[in-house]
Parts: C-alpha cells; sequence; structure tokens
C-alpha cells in the first residue's frame, strides 16, 4: 500500500509539472493561469520607468498610470534618473507601500533583479515592461513588440533604398550603430537587421569603411553587437561617436550612403554630427545618407518631414499600455492572461510574453501618427514645419 501510494504522489507531481511547462510554453493567442487570488480595487500598483529625461518614457509611465487610475487603483509611477540603483529603491519603495502588482521598464535588465525578487517574496506579481528582466524567476509576464522585427523593418527599408535586393552593386558605404549595452532589447533589434544586411556585406554591396567598434566587416557577429552600442541611447554620445567616424574616414568628400540607427535619438546624434562636420551633405539630395530610426519621437517626425531621417519605427505605445493594463486587471480578477503569443528565456525561465506588432514610419505616411492619436495633429503640423526654411 505504502508503495501505492508513493506511485501515486509521483505520477500526480509529474502531471503537474507537465501542465506548468505546457503553460510555460503558451503559444500564439494562448492565456496564462493565474493563481486565481484577487487583488481589490483601489490597491497599489507599483510602475518604474527608467528615466524621465527620454520622452517615450514618459509616455509610456503616464499613459499606464491613467488607464490604472480611471480603472479605481492606487499608482504609485517612478523614474529611475537612468540610474540602477535608483530603480531598486524605487521597486523597494513600491513593495513597502504594499503593491500588489509591480510593471518595471529595466533600466539595466540584470541589476533589477534583486528588487523584482523582493517584490515576488512580498506576494507582488511582476510584469517586465518593454524590456526584459533577466536572470531570476521573479518575473510573472513580459509585454513589448516584435523586437526583431524592428530591425527587420530597419534594414528593409535600406535594402529597397540603396536597391540591393534588384541587383545594385555598390559597394554602398554604411554605418551602424546599436543600442544601450545594458539593455538586452538592442540585441534583439540589431539581430532582425543583421541578419538581413550580413549577406550584402558578404557579397560586398555593403561596406562599412571605418573601424567603429573595431569594423563591422561580413565576419562581424551578433554577439560582438555591444561594440557598435551607444550607452543609456544617449544623443550626444552618438553624435561624438559619429564626428569619430567623419573625421577617421569621411573627411574628404566620401560618400556615406546609409546610417542604420536603432533608435531616433541616436539618429539625431548623426544628423548633428554629419551638419557639423559635412555641410557638404544635403537632406533631400543623393549626398544625403538613408537614417532609420525607432520609436516615433517628436524629432523624428520633424527629421523626417525635412528629409533628415529615412524612416522610424513605430511602436504605439498607446497600445502597449492598454496591453499592460488588461494584464493587470486579468491579475487583479484572478483571471488568466489573456493573448499571450510568445515566450522570452531571461536566462533562468521562460517568461510568457504579450508581442505586438511595430509598424515602420516614412515620409508617405507620417500622418498614420495622427490617425493612431499618437500625436495630435496640431502638435503634428508644428512638428512637419519646424525645420523648414
Amino acid at each position: 500500500m505504502k508503495l501505492a501510494k508513493k506511485m501515486m504522489a509521483l505520477l500526480a507531481g509529474a502531471a503537474m509539472c507537465f501542465g506548468l511547462a505546457a503553460c510555460g510554453s503558451t503559444r500564439g493567442g494562448g492565456s496564462a493561469k493565474g493563481d486565481g487570488a484577487k487583488i481589490e480595487k483601489g490597491a497599489t500598483i507599483g510602475i518604474s520607468m527608467p528615466t524621465k529625461s527620454e520622452e517615450r518614457w514618459n509616455k509610456d509611465g503616464n499613459n499606464l498610470k491613467a488607464k490604472l487610475e480611471k480603472a479605481g487603483y492606487k499608482v504609485i509611477l517612478s523614474f529611475a534618473d537612468d540610474k540602477p540603483a535608483q530603480q531598486n529603491a524605487d521597486i523597494e519603495n513600491m513593495v513597502n507601500n504594499n503593491a500588489k502588482v509591480v510593471v518595471v521598464a529595466a533600466k539595466d535588465g540584470t541589476a533589477v533583479g534583486p528588487a523584482v525578487e523582493k517584490a515576488r517574496d512580498a506576494g507582488a506579481k511582476v510584469i517586465a515592461y518593454d524590456r526584459l528582466i533577466m536572470n531570476t524567476d521573479a518575473v510573472d509576464y513580459y509585454a513589448t513588440f516584435q523586437l526583431e522585427q524592428v530591425g527587420v523593418l530597419e534594414a528593409n527599408y535600406i535594402i529597397d533604398k540603396l536597391g540591393l535586393k534588384d541587383g545594385a552593386k555598390g559597394p554602398f558605404n554604411i554605418e551602424l550603430f546599436t543600442g544601450s549595452p545594458d539593455d538586452n532589447n538592442a540585441k534583439y533589434f540589431f539581430k532582425g537587421a543583421w541578419d538581413l544586411l550580413q549577406p550584402y556585406f558578404k557579397s560586398g554591396q555593403l561596406v562599412s569603411p571605418s573601424r567603429h567598434g573595431g569594423g563591422v566587416t561580413k565576419d562581424f557577429k551578433l554577439s560582438q553587437w555591444q561594440a557598435i552600442s551607444v550607452q543609456s541611447w544617449k544623443t550626444e554620445q552618438a553624435q561624438k561617436d559619429m564626428e569619430s567616424i567623419l573625421d577617421s574616414t569621411y573627411a574628404h568628400g566620401e560618400k556615406l550612403d546609409a546610417v542604420l540607427s536603432p533608435y531616433d535619438g541616436i539618429t539625431m546624434g548623426v544628423i548633428n554630427a554629419i551638419e557639423a562636420k559635412r555641410p557638404d551633405m544635403k537632406p533631400g539630395t543623393d549626398t544625403w545618407p538613408v537614417m532609420t530610426g525607432q520609436d516615433a519621437m517628436e524629432i523624428a517626425i520633424a527629421n523626417i518631414a525635412a528629409g533628415k531621417q529615412a524612416e522610424t519605427v513605430f511602436k504605439n505605445v498607446n497600445e502597449l499600455a492598454d496591453a499592460v493594463y488588461k494584464m493587470v486587471v486579468e491579475i487583479a480578477e484572478g483571471k488568466e492572461v489573456s493573448g499571450i503569443n510568445g515566450k522570452f528565456n531571461n536566462g533562468k525561465i521562460d517568461v510568457p510574453s504579450k508581442l505586438l506588432d511595430p509598424q515602420n514610419i516614412t515620409k508617405d505616411n507620417l500622418d498614420d501618427l495622427v490617425k493612431a492619436g499618437y500625436v495630435t495633429q496640431a502638435r503634428f503640423d508644428e512638428l512637419v514645419n519646424s525645420l523648414k526654411k
């Protein structure tokens, strides 16, 4: 009898483990099991954003705060001033204020681990917002965009504009930048782009003549992405790096055909550098390089309208806030979290993920940002006309 009972217990445990594994690998349109515990209305929700100095995080944080407060929750919204230690302190403050759900857009995806573990230990649910929290099992859900698709959109735009698929031989000069080395997302953005661009380096149609980051050649590996990164995505650092590239490689009229930039702020730095070092390059002419970006910042709207930036990848943060708001409400009501359509491994666990689709924005469809409610028509008109002479 004792042996039979032990066998039954083992079988039950195996069945439970199987169920958990199936839950952890949820696919398109699925849901992730809640624990059935409800959170009362009026409870505290914590939102931790990485910085207030960048336009998008202000929009993200305040959009989500407004939705949750309208639904009757108390919200603690904090901005970490680009300091991992500050973000950890902010999250601990949320825990001390009995936050039931903590939403974290990490400044440093690894450094924030101990703080979210304290939140988990205090009984809070943890949602990684746009940036994955790494190397911890204290992450319940992740909400972001299709990260590699961002790079795919940027690379395809360059490929199309240079006519590479149509057989244009070049060689075309391109310089490449990646995002902040402490941001896990930056690797995925670059992977999406590099998977498409590397074959053209191998064919000789694309070359990067500078020694930026030690040099990008056909043999450049994804694992080297941090060599061409821009710390904290800063415009000033990108400008400094680009000025160095121009001084070393393009100081005597050499043509620069394209710049792969993963973010509008970095693109602005590149533009500033070109205008300072190569005033002979003129937007709207063949002398001006094709430049990509991401986030549809206000400065990008103005730059695209003026022909200085070719495209930006629009990640509708209103939709992301909606998705996370829905997550929080479903968690609060003890329901399954719906819309899980992927998973990301953070080095410790596969985190159930809700992935949204980004959109390519160019001069031809710039007003889609107004249609999406991302910017008002009045503000759009101001930005579009701001750089016109």
